[in-house]
């Protein structure tokens, strides 16, 4: 791998350094001990109940024919399609008849796979209840194993090579987050933990881990951890002043009713907030990372920029962050639910009902929570990184004095000069009816 051309940020001052490391490390220590404490000690594995086994197998021959009139139907509704009609020859690969040639229909109805000559599908044994010795097998659906393979290993090459080591550090954090969700998140949440607690635990543990893993221990990761971790507070309290004032139970989803019938203990309301916080983390971590980096690098192309010039200038840039971001946001949130919210179209009730009902009042409070510790992540963190790098700055003033030699100058880039030239104040008449039309904040 090619090395990392990104430019490391100026070292910052032993005094700087003890305060973050002062306040990170006792958060560092209270989250590790309150996942300690919730941890779940139950890790039973999951009842397998009466789940008929399931083996691969090659389809070898597919034979179809025409399908048998369907009855009249009593009463008028909307027409069932009834094919295709026909068998399959499967050649199964695993199970008691590995290498058998066996017979069964092909697959019909709403949602039914369509299988073709050389297909690689999955078997399901059904056992005649009154004949225990008597089988017979059926098609479930596609393997998917290969395809989903060559998939994650695209993505991972593409991010090692684009990113380098950067993006190997960021596959090791994606594999760290999916390791703390499935042995710390769930588990607790099924063992009948607080589901708020245990995401908000959980999140600031992924956090820890990914951002420095993926950044490095510094400053400016520093500053993003705290900005972050405050954003995550802020949206669980967010949500749970709006969850509480809208009255939203929780059941406002097919897959949270059908869970209340086999877990009985879990707590959907705090299940609605834990997905909240887990939802937001991703975006959070990525404004914070971006408003630390943008106060650093123009604190290292201009030095002569106060607290003040560095806070505003950063905010522009997080403006414009948070005004793409809202949208994507809102429209993960619509893709996902899509099926629904196409259903919901052909409902006759009216707008105003449809938009208060449970599952999209559900869905509209997600949206504004997000969004709302979305925003404050912006001025958080930016004001953070801006007194970070301010106080070392007149720290290093403070040890060396004014007869201290000034350091070398930096190579000029054409970075550097981009950043130079956007912070120089324009002059001039021209210059000055261009910022009236333009900008309204005052120049830099």
């Amino acid at each position: 791998m090619g090395a990392d051309h990104t430019r490391p940020a100026p070292s910052t001052p032993p005094r700087v350094r003890r305060i973050l490391v002062a306040t990170v490390v006792p958060l560092l220590l209270a989250t590790l001990a309150t996942a300690v404490a919730l941890w779940p000690s139950d890790t039973r594995a999951a009842d397998p109940g009466t789940e008929p086994p399931r083996y691969h197998g090659t389809v070898t021959k597919v034979v179809t024919e025409p399908c048998p009139p369907a009855p009249e139907p009593l009463e008028p509704g909307p027409a069932t399609d009834t094919g295709p009609c026909g068998e399959i020859t499967v050649r199964v690969e695993q199970g008691p008849d590995a290498g058998r040639q066996i017979n069964t229909p092909i697959p019909a109805g709403p949602g039914a796979p369509h299988v073709a000559l050389g297909d690689e599908i999955i078997l399901v044994e059904l056992t005649d209840p009154t004949d225990p010795t008597t089988s017979t097998y059926t098609i479930a659906e596609h393997q998917r194993g290969k395809p989903l393979l060559w998939l994650v290993a695209l993505f991972a090459a593409a991010i090692v090579a684009f990113g380098r080591w950067r993006g190997l550090a960021a596959l090791a954090g994606l594999a760290a987050s999916f390791a703390v969700l499935l042995t710390f998140v769930l588990p607790g949440i099924s063992a009948g933990q607080s589901p708020l607690l245990v995401a908000v635990v959980g999140a600031a543990l992924i956090m820890f881990v990914v951002l420095y893993l993926t950044h490095g221990v510094t400053a400016q990761t520093s500053v993003a951890v705290l900005g972050t971790l405050g954003s995550l507070i802020l949206t669980g309290l967010l949500g749970t002043l709006a969850t509480a004032t809208t009255r939203l139970t929780g059941y406002g989803s097919e897959e949270a009713i059908t869970l209340s019938m086999f877990q009985t203990n879990v707590d959907l309301h705090g299940l609605l907030l834990a997905g909240i916080i887990i939802g937001s983390l991703g975006v959070l971590d990525d404004v914070t990372v971006t408003q630390a980096a943008t106060v650093t690098e123009l604190a290292t192309a201009n030095p002569g920029l106060s607290r003040r010039q560095l806070y505003r200038s950063a905010t522009r840039v997080g403006r414009a962050h948070i005004a793409s971001t809202v949208n994507t946001i809102v429209l993960a949130y619509a893709g996902a639910s899509l099926p629904v919210l196409l259903l919901l179209t052909a409902d006759s009730r009216p707008v105003s009902q449809i938009l208060t009902s449970e599952f999209l009042a559900q869905e509209i409070v997600r949206s504004a929570v997000a969004t709302l510790g979305l925003i404050a992540a912006v001025p958080l963190t930016t004001g953070l990184a801006a007194i970070v790098t301010t106080a070392g700055r007149h720290a290093e003033k403070q040890l060396g004095g004014n007869t201290a030699a000034a350091p070398p100058p930096r190579p000029r880039t054409a970075r550097v000069e981009a950043l130079e030239a956007l912070s120089t104040p324009r002059t001039g008449p021209v210059a000055r009816a261009i910022d009236r039309d333009r900008n309204t904040e005052e120049p830099w």
